[in-house]
């Protein structure tokens, strides 16, 4: 193992990665569920690694567009708390679920209030905020994104519609939460742009450059009017590290060590704060519906490089 310093050789670290993840071919499966994300090829694989400095390292398939999925969530939130700061709290916790992602059993058992932002009904109620809050908030939170990425980056409105065709358990989640009265607007609006921002289309290179600042602990993150503080900043930073990966969140943080967030359609984001960004993509699934071999793709970053934030 070598250890990290400021000279790092991050290219060849990826390379040793790559070579090492041949072994790991055919863990997982492809999310059958979505019927878009079904068709995706399996067998791609990209991962880049971009430093605070700006300074980019990728492998495979890293200028593939990708369906972030649940990773939009963190750039959602990070709106919905430059516009509602500490009162968002009191509609959204801030504790790792413990569950799968969708759970309604305990989104019933704690009235209505979802444990966290990045479970899907902590999510929808996000969407619910943004969908009150902005005036246009599908276009203004595009542009939000593309602000922070440098990039043009849209939608994929087949990949929306093929998840709003089977998306029976959000669409209850949404009910249970608009019954228990955390949910303001019309069931369908919220849900309509909830698909459409986890639908979002990004590289492996477009998705770290969206995260770099927030590993720049010293330097406020946003774009335009959203901006977060350093404090707000951090705190986002421990959200991803608590509840970024669902039911797994222990796991990551035992294995890698990075706060991060990861989605369904494979990909996952993960930041070593002053040092760099790094997202890799590879549809396959484990069980608790994260990328079985970019889990262990960062496992082996952070164990190649002996940089973890612990």
């Amino acid at each position: 193992m070598c250890m990290l310093t400021d000279m790092m050789d991050y290219g060849a670290v990826l390379c040793e990665i790559a070579v090492e993840l041949k072994e790991f071919e055919g863990k997982g499966k492809v999310p059958s569920y979505i019927p878009e994300l079904a068709k995706v090829d399996p067998n791609q694989f990209g991962m880049c690694l971009t430093t605070v400095e700006g300074t980019r390292y990728e492998i495979g398939d890293s200028q593939v567009k990708f369906s972030i999925q649940s990773i939009s969530k963190v750039l959602s939130l990070t709106i919905a708390i430059n516009i509602l700061r500490s009162d968002l709290w009191k509609r959204v916790g801030v504790e790792p679920s413990g569950n799968p992602f969708n759970s309604i059993v305990q989104l019933e058992y704690e009235n209505g209030i979802p444990r966290n932002p990045f479970i899907n009904a902590g999510a929808i109620v996000i969407a619910d905020v943004l969908v009150s809050q902005l005036k246009r908030p599908k276009e203004e939170f595009l542009a939000f994104v593309q602000g922070i990425t440098g990039s043009d980056i849209q939608y994929n409105e087949q990949v929306a519609q093929s998840e709003k065709s089977v998306g029976y358990m959000n669409t209850s989640l949404a009910y249970m939460m608009k019954e228990k009265g955390n949910l303001v607007n019309d069931v369908e609006e919220v849900l309509d742009f909830y698909y459409l921002q986890c639908s979002l289309e990004m590289t492996c290179v477009e998705l770290a450059e969206a995260f770099r600042n927030f590993g720049e602990t010293g330097k406020p993150f946003g774009h335009g009017e959203y901006i977060l503080t350093m404090s707000q900043a951090l705190r986002m930073n421990a959200l991803m590290l608590t509840c970024g990966f669902y039911d797994e969140s222990g796991e990551f943080a035992f294995e890698v060590g990075l706060p991060g967030k990861s989605g369904v359609g494979g990909a996952i984001v993960a930041l070593l704060p002053e040092r760099y960004c790094v997202s890799v993509w590879s549809p396959p699934l484990n069980k608790k519906g994260n990328s079985s071999k970019g889990m262990k793709a960062l496992e082996l970053l952070t164990t190649k490089t002996g940089g973890s934030i612990f």
